[in-house]
């Protein structure tokens, strides 16, 4: 799935936010047998305090060259 999700969804996955990628599949994953309110409060609830920054998210991606893999 997480295989599919790189070919066809997100092309280029940067090592600085593989860990991110590999936890939504995880999520998904796990919540993949309730219905789909209960798959939208449990994001709810989960993102409730939690915030990535603009800042970081472009911050330095750990290549050398900047490039995206």
């Amino acid at each position: 799935m997480f295989k599919q999700a790189q070919k066809g969804t997100y092309h280029k996955m940067s090592p600085k936010h593989l860990q991110r990628y590999g936890d939504e599949f995880a999520g998904r994953h796990n919540v993949r047998e309730r219905d789909t309110i209960e798959q939208i409060r449990h994001l709810v609830a989960m993102t409730i305090g939690r915030a990535l920054l603009y800042k970081d998210l472009i911050s330095d991606n750990g290549l050398e060259s900047g490039a995206r893999c």
